[in-house]
């Protein structure tokens, strides 16, 4: 004998119970088949509702009711032949004027016991077996209704009442034996009492129904039919990239289901287990998967963890106090106090000294625990033994779930450490002894985040996904994201990396995409953007609390850099090409730091010295690895090499600047390069690394610009440097009268730091440095007389993104 029970969506219409209807006419031809069904979709939910406003004096109930029987009717008229009709629909009619005649007592008496309010959903159940009974009957010939509550005996504790298994098992046994009919039809949920009055089974009651059954009757297996192919690594509406489980064990299976996974209902498992019966999960509306298999054991799926769940709406109640300590029995008169209130104790944990001792239960439950508990301890906190409860709203528990954790260790210090880079605070941990489960309290916000996380950690093998949100989409953004969009496929076959763009803006637009922004036609979307507000652009990044998030500064703003300690505080990643957080106050550098390591976020600003040049990544291997800097020279500014090497006094000073600036290596306003102040940032920033507690007014800079070019418009600028040319023609003549050629050069040594233009004789190592290069000399300890040097391309849009991009998959591996 088979037991098969379809849930509410399942017959939440008459096109789904035509394919319940198939699915049963199939299984029909191995043996006897008992169908247990749910209540139509919704229907339970709308009685309910019926009660409460009938008892509220509210006549809005009987509009409900009238709906809910056309329902139900209408459901008759679309399944059963015309010619068949009438007898049902009479049943169902008389059906309903017996709910309608129960709430109008409810409205006349002002009164809803739980008693009666079991008897008004218990007609969920028993209209759509009848109906569907209806169905089968004329589509097999024959299938015979028996109402649960004949079979099904309870305690008197309506709304949740426990089946006593005696007397149950042999009604159940007395009556399938007795009969000789090959297909049975029984409501789920309910149940009756010794007195014979209506009982239910709890919310998913219809799955224990089967299960009371299947184990009764001693059944080949148990199949759960509802809308999805089997129960699954995570919850589907909250991960995208879910796996199916195709085996799981009974004690996995009721750690899943008792931690929020909804697929099935905890008390199904235990009458099932006990007889080695195996329960399948099966969807109707994909009837050919294979669905999952709870049974005895079960094959591992390739990992230590078979699963990860969570519930929400949870409160944490804490009760503190040195009075509890070596104590004996205060844990036991917290639990009695919950447990004479009917409060369900979900999790527990305990401090080693004794000191507290939290429990987390429904957050409905909260107020009712908070006095009850309060005037329990009454007595010890009146004399200050014990501290007033104390309550935390507004938390999820998450857990991962897995029979074989107990034999890998490091699972838990994987998780937490997973929770911890992404910026998710754990507030309470349990783990049961048989190490099948390990459990977390955190806020409700983050757990799409951690679910995603331990998802990603424990089960997708095939890459990480980062969100990546860039400020700065001009030139070198725009550099940025089609150098993302090339190496998509690179990042994933060989980095196991995928870099989804969830947000851009630019000066005046910004565009957010939770899938990831299309890179073909990113211009396009953010001209159809929201307005810019930077403000609002950093407050969307913290609430979308995305996991993975990197963000990255491609401005020259310094309102968008005074932004990174609160992106920091929330564990996301700070990739800036922005120079000006790292040269501003040292207060805030030093802060910035802090906070990266604190939250275990990156913060990376390869790009603010020579672009791509691993400058700074050099500078900190040498420092970690035990050398110290002694000097520092290098001409850092692709802007003023360029200007120089291609300055002979022929054409005009101001030409080759515009020339620099059309070819993309100056700033916007090219008099932050000229002036030498965009250099001063390089130098303090390589002073800092080194150690040095520096600020810019402690640099010295020589510069080179008369002052009158440094007024007025960039125009004006233009204007003015060839006003001055004869200026620049000296400054050249100078040096190369001597045989020199003309360096803006950066100096660091014993702790002070300057910049200006220099004389550079050929036999100098700053000599030979073409075109846009940057060179950077460190002499230290190790390298005495000969120095360290970096050079290479230090300007220019493509270089200076691929520093950008560099920067990104490092924090990515943070």
């Amino acid at each position: 004998m088979q037991v098969l029970k379809f849930g509410g969506s399942s017959v939440a219409n008459a096109e789904n119970i035509n394919k319940v209807a198939a699915i049963v006419k199939e299984k029909s031809k191995t043996g006897k088949i008992v169908v247990v069904v749910s209540a139509l979709g919704g229907i339970t939910d709308t009685l309910l509702q019926c009660s409460n406003l009938a008892a509220a004096a509210d006549e809005s109930y009987k509009t409900k009711l009238q709906e809910a029987e056309q329902r139900h009717l209408q459901t008759v008229k679309d399944l059963i032949p015309l010619t068949q009709q009438s007898s049902v629909l009479s049943l169902v009619k008389t059906l309903c004027n017996e709910i309608e005649d129960i709430c109008n007592g409810i409205f006349l008496l002002r009164e809803l016991s739980a008693q009666t309010k079991d008897r008004i959903v218990s007609y969920g159940e028993i209209l759509s077996s009848q109906i569907i009974a209806a169905k089968l009957k004329s589509d097999l010939g024959a299938c015979e209704w028996k109402d649960s509550r004949d079979l099904i005996i309870t305690d008197s504790h309506f709304g949740s009442a426990a089946v006593d298994f005696n007397v149950t098992n042999k009604k159940v046994r007395s009556y399938f034996t007795s009969s000789s009919a090959s297909l049975f039809m029984l409501p789920g949920f309910i149940s009756s009492d010794h007195n014979g009055s209506t009982t239910t089974l709890g919310r998913g009651g219809s799955d224990y129904t089967a299960a009371i059954f299947a184990a009764a009757l001693d059944a080949v297996n148990l199949e759960i039919w509802t809308d999805v192919s089997g129960m699954m690594t995570a919850d589907p509406r909250v991960v995208a990239n879910i796996k199916m489980i195709p085996q799981i064990s009974y004690q996995e299976a009721m750690e899943l289901s008792h931690f929020g996974a909804k697929v099935i209902y905890p008390p199904t498992i235990q009458p099932v287990m006990s007889k080695g019966i195996p329960v399948w999960i099966k969807n109707t509306f994909a009837p050919q998967d294979i669905g999952t298999v709870i049974q005895t054991k079960a094959t591992q799926n390739g990992t230590s963890i078979r699963g990860i769940s969570s519930i929400n709406k949870i409160a944490l109640l804490s009760l503190e106090g040195s009075g509890m300590v070596g104590i004996p029995g205060f844990s036991k008169r917290l639990f009695e106090a919950l447990a004479n209130k009917k409060i369900n104790v979900i999790l527990i944990t305990q401090s080693s000294s004794e000191h507290s001792i939290c429990v987390g239960i429904e957050e409905a439950a909260a107020n009712l625990a908070k006095k009850t508990i309060d005037e329990t301890f009454s007595y010890e906190i009146q004399i200050k033994k014990v501290d007033p409860l104390k309550v935390e709203n507004e938390l999820a528990i998450i857990a991962l779930v897995g029979d074989n954790m107990k034999s890998h260790p490091g699972i838990s210090g994987k998780m937490f450490g997973t929770l911890g880079r992404n910026g998710v605070n754990v507030r309470a941990i349990s783990q049961g002894s048989s190490e099948r489960n390990i459990s977390a309290v955190i806020s409700t916000q983050d757990v799409k985040k951690a679910i995603n996380v331990l998802h990603e950690e424990f089960f997708e093998t095939t890459y990480k996904e980062i969100n990546l949100f860039v400020a700065g989409v001009g030139n070198v953004g725009g550099k940025l994201l089609a150098q993302l969009q090339k190496q998509q496929s690179y990042l994933q076959k060989y980095l196991r990396l995928k870099i989804k763009v969830a947000g851009i803006a630019n000066s005046t637009k910004m565009l957010f995409n939770d899938e990831g922004i299309d890179l073909d036609n990113w211009k396009e979307a953010l001209n159809n953007g929201e307005a810019m507000s930077i403000e609002k652009f950093i407050k969307t990044v913290i609430d979308k609390n995305a996991r993975n998030s990197v963000f990255a500064d491609v401005t020259a703003n310094a309102h968008v850099a005074e932004c990174y300690d609160k992106l920091l505080q929330k564990s996301i990643s700070v990739v800036a090409c922005n120079k000006i957080a790292c040269s501003s106050s040292f207060d805030y550098f030093k802060k910035l730091k802090e906070l990266a390591n604190e939250f275990n976020a990156g913060f990376l600003y390869e790009t603010n010295v020579g672009a791509s040049l691993p400058v700074i990544g050099t500078l900190n291997d040498l420092i970690r690895s035990g050398d110290k800097v002694r000097k520092i020279e290098a001409v850092l500014s692709g802007t003023l090499n360029f200007v120089f090497n291609n300055y002979k006094g022929q054409t005009t000073f101001s030409e080759v600047v515009m020339q620099a600036k059309k070819e993309g290596y100056t700033e916007p306003d090219p008099r932050l390069d000229l002036s030498g102040k965009d250099v001063m940032r390089k130098i303090l920033i390589l002073a800092r690394e080194c150690g040095s507690k520096i600020e810019m007014d402690d640099i010295t800079n020589n510069g080179f610009m008369p002052e009158e070019c440094m007024q007025g418009s960039v125009d004006d600028f233009f204007a003015s440097m060839t006003k001055h040319e004869d200026h620049f023609k000296k400054l050249y003549k100078e040096a190369a009268d001597k045989g020199n050629i003309l360096k803006f050069v950066a100096k660091y040594e014993n702790g002070k730091a300057s910049v200006g233009l220099q004389h550079i004789h050929p036999e100098h190592d700053l000599f030979h440095l073409y075109g846009k290069d940057n060179i950077v000399l460190f002499y230290t300890d190790r390298y005495v007389d000969q120095p360290l040097v970096i050079k290479g391309a230090g300007a220019g849009a493509d270089v200076t993104a691929s520093g950008v991009f560099a920067d990104i998959i490092r924090a990515s591996r943070i």
